[in-house]
């Protein structure tokens, strides 16, 4: 698989400017072959723009994604659109853990802008930031099948939360794919955690993070792609760029064979 990361300038409440910029990340990315390509948190308001959130906030069905899943069907190329502020009482087509408030929620298109999976971020963010106060967390895992491969889906906050990906490994992924609003000064626990949860699960997993300003925090990019070895594949600096990388996914049972610390768990 070629998988693809956006690494987007992201505007604070610039909501059509960013939904262009995912629409040319995506076009981008199925012109350099990507079978898949993942989108930052909340990539069209911005994470850190709290104030926006109530009159931003769309249903699955919303523009934000309808738009999303139409570019995936123009160019031949599976999305994780991840995320955007999601108006739970106006969403009808999917399964909904409220019949009302906002959720952090992805959506994982096929090739032809199908919905796959949805999944709304289990672990709200409470330290400097108003998420914990303003959304309704998820509940159900966010697993699927594309092209042959099992992807997870978390959001950053979700990196310090070790059970979960346990649990998502546990389902069979081969990847889990983290969209993720990640701000300086905490560059270091950004290249940790990701990094360690592949390691202890035996699989590859993806950050994908924002780049901008907003009024009190900066994004820091460094969206990166790590093995089942916790090996770097590829990755990037803090300006807004496009990681494109292959991932051999028979390389997940090819390590635990090799190195079989999946098989000795005690449950």
């Amino acid at each position: 698989m070629r998988l693809a990361l956006a690494q987007l300038e992201i505007e604070s409440a610039a909501v059509e400017d960013n939904r262009e910029r995912a629409e040319a990340a995506v076009a981008e990315a199925a012109d350099r072959g990507a079978d898949l390509v993942a989108l930052p948190e909340i990539f069209n308001v911005g994470y850190f723009a709290f104030d926006a959130y109530q009159r931003a906030a769309e249903p699955v069905e919303g523009p934000t994604l309808s738009r999303i899943a139409d570019a995936a069907r123009e160019h031949g190329i599976g999305v994780l659109a991840g995320s955007i502020v999601e108006d739970l009482a106006e969403t009808e087509s999917v399964e909904t853990p409220a019949d009302e408030g906002l959720a952090n929620t992805s959506v994982l298109f096929d090739r032809d802008g199908r919905r796959l999976a949805v999944y709304r971020k289990h672990h709200l963010f409470g330290y400097e930031s108003a998420e914990a106060r303003m959304l309704v967390p998820g509940e159900s895992l966010g697993v699927a099948e594309f092209e042959g491969a099992t992807v997870g889906m978390t959001t950053c906050y979700d990196l310090r939360f070790p059970e979960l990906y346990r649990d998502i490994a546990a389902e069979g992924a081969d990847l889990i794919l983290v969209p993720s609003a990640w701000p300086y000064p905490r560059v270091e626990h950004w290249q940790l955690l990701p990094r360690a949860r592949a390691v202890e699960n035996q699989l590859f997993v993806a950050a994908i993070n924002g780049s901008g300003e907003f009024d009190d925090a900066e994004l820091l990019g460094r969206s990166t792609v790590y093995d089942p070895w916790g090996t770097t594949l590829a990755g990037t600096g803090d300006d807004p760029d496009l990681v494109v990388t292959d991932v051999d996914l028979d390389r997940v049972a090819a390590v635990r064979e090799e190195f079989p610390a999946w098989r000795d768990r005690r449950l």
